[in-house]
């Protein structure tokens, strides 16, 4: 509902800036069904500014959101049945050739986490070079870690277990939540961010192994990922695939839940496509 209402108002000209963006998606958040409070501090970011990865903007320049620049948006919410924690990056005019390729790097590093399979024995620091490895082809890093745990009506960042590039003893585990965020951060330029909250469960394998059960990943968020900064020339066919069976599932859990809403639907429908 935020960012259809957030595109529109970009459309046409309206003045909304980082801070009333966020104050907006509170708002919205507000009229949920067994809300309670944000999870975290809103970063509503544009343009540089998304490159600061814990950016705030009530200490920062507070910038108009236009249709000139990404704008990166990382939020949540305590709900009486759990917490959330999701990041889009969208862009309402014309992104450049550059931002469009490292998005799309982001986008197969994701993919390459939501996909995997591997043994209940291994931490997720095993696992976090799957979804930099694009990145680092090109060149490209970023500069935090690539997921974290969740509770449910608790800490938005829970342990023991993560992703990423430091080391932590506790294995990964069926039955687990954890974020799934590679991002790309160009100083002074851009910042890019996707995130999803993910469930890890057993998964049936060709083989198996007596001492040791194998682990796959389901996406908890569903929320559409901006195709417009999508080089689908840079993804196989397998992620292609992939992205687009998000899209279909987003479609068919969140479309019953706003059809009622017929312009919301509609919004809904293309950015699923």
């Amino acid at each position: 509902r935020y960012l259809k209402w957030l595109e529109d108002r970009v459309s046409a000209g309206d003045v909304v800036t980082e801070v009333s963006g966020a104050e907006k998606l509170f708002q919205f958040r507000k009229q949920q069904d067994l809300f309670v409070s944000p999870s975290f501090e809103t970063i509503s970011s544009v343009g540089s500014n998304a490159a600061i990865i814990h950016y705030r903007p009530a200490s920062g320049d507070n910038r108009q959101i236009t249709a000139n620049d990404i704008y990166l948006l990382d939020s949540g919410a305590q709900y009486w049945d759990g917490t959330t924690d999701v990041t889009r990056t969208v862009h309402f005019g014309q992104p450049t050739a550059k931002q469009i390729e490292c998005f799309t790097l982001v986008l197969k590093g994701h993919l390459a986490l939501r996909y995997a399979v591997f043994p209940n024995t291994i931490t997720g620091h095993q696992i976090d070079s799957w979804a930099r490895s694009h990145l680092w082809q090109a060149g490209l890093d970023y500069k935090h870690g690539t997921g974290h745990g969740v509770g449910c009506f608790l800490n938005v960042h829970e342990g023991p277990h993560g992703i990423g590039t430091r080391p932590v003893p506790a294995k990964l585990k069926a039955g687990s939540i954890i974020s799934n965020e590679p991002g790309y951060y160009e100083d002074g330029e851009f910042g890019i961010r996707i995130e999803n909250l993910c469930y890890l469960h057993e998964v049936e394998t060709k083989y198996s192994m007596a001492s040791t059960k194998f682990l796959g990943v389901d996406d908890l968020t569903m929320v559409p990922i901006q195709s417009k900064l999508v080089d689908v020339q840079l993804l196989t066919d397998k992620e292609l695939d992939a992205f687009n069976k998000y899209h279909s599932e987003v479609l068919k859990r969140v479309g019953p839940l706003v059809e009622d809403d017929a312009a919301l639907y509609d919004w809904l429908k293309c950015a699923c496509q």
